[in-house]
């Protein structure tokens, strides 16, 4: 793939002009740790009779160590090659992981003497070396030493499980947080992260599976530290704004986002087709349509012109009753994606966030939510992602039935789908699906950009075709009067679906409705429209900025009421395969103008949703304070007779 417009080249000679630091910080290093506490026992080296390869001795039971640096210091290729006990020879697995951490750490050290370059802190350092920093910039210097450790561990962490993706097996190894992380300078942060990595491999790496596991849930958590640390750091901008490519490698560094490798993940999960889904019109429609807009993601871009001119859909909440089709839908999209990234030959990746991902460990499940998240925003890949039963995963703040590990879910959904550093490239989309998504906490809700009413068969013709569809062909009986699937017909379907939204479903909002166009007449105007959203907020308080914007979102999204014509996804030359200007006019050729009734229409769909979730909430919590009045009642009266 070639390089994209917007990233500079990290050139060749520009990374192995450091090799010779970084095989000497690898060979060998002295380092007292500040934060971390140090568990792994100091390398003890044979006679010189017996060779020159370092073996570990176990720490003796009860023996209280001094925390100081050891005589021997850090020597990791030493710890690397004594990882498989007594083998005296060097296996290929070894062999990586010690190329992977020698070409991590140089590309982290040329990439940090870039941002030095772009910023002051190469003057200054240049001026401190021959004979102080310049008065009043003290403050200066530090800040910048700062964001130079943090831009370097990130990168060393980046880098590192980039190239040991290729490597990595089923064995997974748990090494907890990461603690020696140093912000002195660049060469300080990479002490202290090659300090605790000799200590993680000295606890974990038994053999060369654990080995290249370790070195890898040690890179992620390094970076998960580095980048939470940035969020409150300054004089990051230069680093945040460029971006570095390593072409031997694929390597990409984009801010504190991870590089992921561009492998798309082998789906073993039923798919269905779209004529097998029945009813789930509007559903179904901009499934349909969500996977032909997520195709049209530019990898030299990095972004999908749907996502540049408005109409795509990062976020949508999939609510219906149970029985209704949300995993048929989900496995129709699933298999469109697939099939599509096929023929174009493009990575694809599947996942489902599941309640297996709630641990009681405190952090854990937090960490397993951001790794779901990362791993479907790689924008090396065309992502999909599922939150099945959200109400079950996720919690809802202020209910104490919530656990620790669905509050941290909540969290860390809420800051990726709407945060402050939330990106939308426009090569993944997140769907959630509840059958009671009143039990949803609202503001995570409310990041649900589009919503998709799963409904169900909802006419005669409708039921007669699943009753057919599910039958298959094994059998005599008759169709009778009946067109079959002609009622899935999906143009015809949706526009009744959509018509029907022309006014309110909900009781509530058809009230408001009702009320604002007796008074104003018709929502003709923008005005008259920001009349009605008004009134609807003062029905609803929790009717906010948020919900307009979520609104008009989905209103572009109707100005892009097309389909992208089939045979584009079959033959990837017609448009997969242009570059983003083309895909970008072709698209624009397409739109359709915003009337008023689309407006209405989607205030509508989307303020009916709101007020249905929050009936039913409301309804529910009052029916278990009953029940809770109830067994105090209940209690009291045992506790006076047993007193009698």
């Amino acid at each position: 793939m070639s390089q994209s417009s917007d990233q500079m080249e990290l050139r060749e000679e520009d990374i192995t002009k450091h090799y010779a630091r970084a095989v000497a910080m690898l060979e060998g290093f002295d380092h007292t740790p500040r934060i971390g506490k140090g568990a792994a026992e100091a390398p003890v080296e044979k006679s010189s009779g017996l060779g020159t390869r370092r073996r570990f001795r176990s720490t003796t039971p009860g023996l209280v160590t001094k925390r100081t640096a050891r005589p021997e210091g850090v020597q990791l290729i030493a710890r690397v090659e004594a990882s498989d006990g007594d083998d005296p020879l060097v296996s290929s697995s070894q062999a990586g992981v010690l190329q992977a951490l020698r070409r991590a750490i140089a590309i982290s050290l040329a990439v940090a003497e870039n941002y030095a370059e772009q910023t002051e802190l190469a003057d200054l350092k240049r001026a401190n070396l021959e004979g102080g920093v310049p008065r009043g910039k003290e403050d200066a210097f530090s800040e910048l030493l700062s964001a130079e450790a943090l831009v370097t561990a990130h990168v060393f962490g980046n880098a590192a499980a980039f190239l040991l993706a290729s490597m990595g097996g089923e064995v997974t190894v748990e090494v907890g947080e990461v603690d020696e992380l140093l912000t002195e300078s660049g060469q300080m942060a990479l002490y202290g992260a090659l300090w605790e990595l000799d200590q993680d491999i000295a606890a974990h790496a038994s053999d060369d599976s654990k080995l290249v596991a370790t070195v890898a849930a040690f890179a992620e958590q390094l970076m998960e530290k580095a980048a939470l640390r940035a969020q409150s750091a300054v004089r990051l901008e230069p680093f945040l704004a460029a971006s570095w490519r390593v072409e031997a490698d694929d390597f990409s560094v984009q801010g504190f986002t991870p590089a992921l490798r561009s492998k798309g993940s082998k789906l073993t999960m039923t798919f269905k087709k779209p004529n097998e889904v029945v009813g789930n019109h509007i559903a179904k429609y901009q499934a349909l349509r969500l996977s032909k807009m997520l195709m049209a993601y530019d990898f030299e871009k990095r972004l999908n012109p749907f996502a540049d001119l408005g109409g795509f859909i990062f976020t949508f909440m999939g609510d219906g009753k149970p029985g209704t089709g949300k995993t048929t839908l989900i496995q129709m999209m699933a298999g469109l994606l697939n099939d599509y990234c096929q023929v174009a030959g493009y990575p694809f990746r599947y996942q489902n966030l599941s309640t297996d991902n709630i641990d009681s460990y405190q952090g854990k499940s937090g960490q397993n939510a951001k790794a779901f998240i990362n791993n479907i925003i790689d924008p090396n890949a065309i992502g999909f992602g599922t939150i099945d039963d959200i109400d079950q995963l996720a919690g809802k703040r202020g209910d104490r039935q919530s656990s620790a590990g669905q509050l941290e879910i909540t969290a860390v959904l809420m800051e990726s789908f709407a945060g402050a550093n939330t990106v939308v490239r426009g090569n993944c989309t997140f769907g959630m699906f509840s059958n009671y998504p009143e039990n949803v906490d609202d503001a995570l809700r409310q990041r649900a950009g589009a919503r998709f009413l799963v409904d169900g068969p909802k006419t005669r013709d409708d039921y007669i075709d699943i009753l057919a569809l599910l039958m298959g062909k094994n059998h005599d009986i008759p169709l009778g009067e009946h067109e079959l699937y002609a009622a899935q017909e999906i143009k015809t379907a949706v526009a009744k679906s959509f018509e029907a939204h022309s006014k309110p479903h909900e009781a509530g909002l058809l009230e408001v409705f009702d009320r604002v166009h007796s008074e104003i007449g018709e929502l003709d105007t923008i005005a008259k429209m920001g009349t009605y959203l008004k009134g609807i907020q003062e029905a609803d308080e929790r009717f906010t900025g948020r919900a307009i914007k979520n609104i008009t979102d989905a209103v572009k999204v109707r100005a892009m009421d097309f389909e992208l014509p089939d045979e584009w996804m079959e033959n990837p030359e017609l448009f997969l395969f242009k570059g983003y200007d083309d895909k970008k006019a072709m698209i624009s050729e397409l739109r359709v103008p915003i009337t008023t009734e689309m407006v209405i229409q989607e205030i509508n769909r989307y303020a009916d949703s709101e007020f249905r979730y929050a009936d039913k909430s409301d309804e529910v919590a009052i029916e278990n304070m009953v029940r809770e009045f109830g067994r105090q009642e209940e209690a009291k009266k045992r506790y006076l007779e047993g007193q009698g």
